[in-house]
């Protein structure tokens, strides 16, 4: 199974915690690739994420399967060639949401991989979903809780995203985007670029890309933002990392023995941090 996440070093939390999801429910080897660079020189911040860190991670995926294996990708060089100048670098999230973009430029990502957010969190085996054919399709993807009403009723959540690299370089859908969003400001930039510019996708169910709640059937659970009307409208953003604001906002006690794994490792990697 071929998985991808992207981030710099601020990521490193949720990173550990969806990856310690995921091999707690599956078992199989994972190859999993975490694209990141160096842009620190826009914000202090935006530094790539070290080997050390995902060596670190890779001890634990070896702890369930021996034959998995975690690989950086440093991008700093194609992200140069093809968004440097992009108009939607400022906005919302950070540049690093817009490499999965680059996917189709890197030679090392297999024909199919399954890309994941780092607030994503996995609560079943990822086989069925993995194994979806979309051989006839650019990716498979749940629709977007919020966009399906405000944009279309085909608008997708791009945080979980079956990916067909073969088809996608095929159409040139990720280049396509790149090149509206290196021209046009775009709400909500590369997730609203990847609906638009898209020719053929597989909408698969809301539980494998669970944008509320966990619930019997969740696969994986979102923890993207949501918004509220009462009292008065407001955004809410808890991520998986934030546990107390997942007991008193969500109420979620789902993966409280997975965040006490992860609290656990956090305080060992402390202990051992040069």
């Amino acid at each position: 199974m071929n998985i991808v996440y992207a981030g710099n070093r601020r990521v490193f939390d949720g990173l550990l915690i969806s990856i310690l999801s995921l091999i707690k429910v599956n078992y199989e080897p994972l190859k999993i690739y975490v694209l990141t660079m160096d842009l620190s020189h826009l914000d202090k911040d935006y530094v790539s994420i070290p080997q050390s860190d995902l060596d670190f991670i890779e001890k634990e995926m070896k702890k369930v399967n021996p034959e998995s294996r975690i690989f950086r990708i440093d991008v700093r060089e194609v992200f140069d060639s093809k968004l440097a100048n992009c108009k939607n670098l400022a906005n919302r999230y950070t540049p690093y949401a817009l490499l999965r973009l680059l996917l189709g430029e890197i030679d090392e990502i297999p024909e199919k991989v399954l890309y994941l957010d780092t607030d994503t969190v996995v609560n079943k085996n990822l086989s069925e979903l993995y194994s979806m054919d979309i051989e006839k399709y650019e990716y498979a993807a749940a629709k977007d809780r919020y966009g399906r009403f405000f944009f279309n009723p085909w608008y997708c959540n791009t945080g979980v995203l079956l990916l067909n690299m073969k088809m996608i370089r095929k159409t040139g859908l990720f280049s396509k985007v790149i090149d509206l969003l290196n021209t046009k400001k775009v709400f909500l930039s590369d997730q609203t670029g990847i609906n638009k510019m898209t020719r053929r996708k597989k909408i698969i169910q809301r539980r494998f890309n669970e944008q509320k709640e966990v619930k019997p059937d969740t696969v994986i659970r979102h923890f993207s933002m949501q918004f509220r009307v009462f009292p008065k409208f407001h955004f809410v953003n808890v991520k998986p990392w934030d546990i107390e604001r997942v007991h008193s906002v969500y109420h979620c006690h789902d993966f409280d023995d997975l965040l006490n794994q992860y609290q656990t490792l956090k305080k060992l990697k402390g202990e051992i941090s040069v």
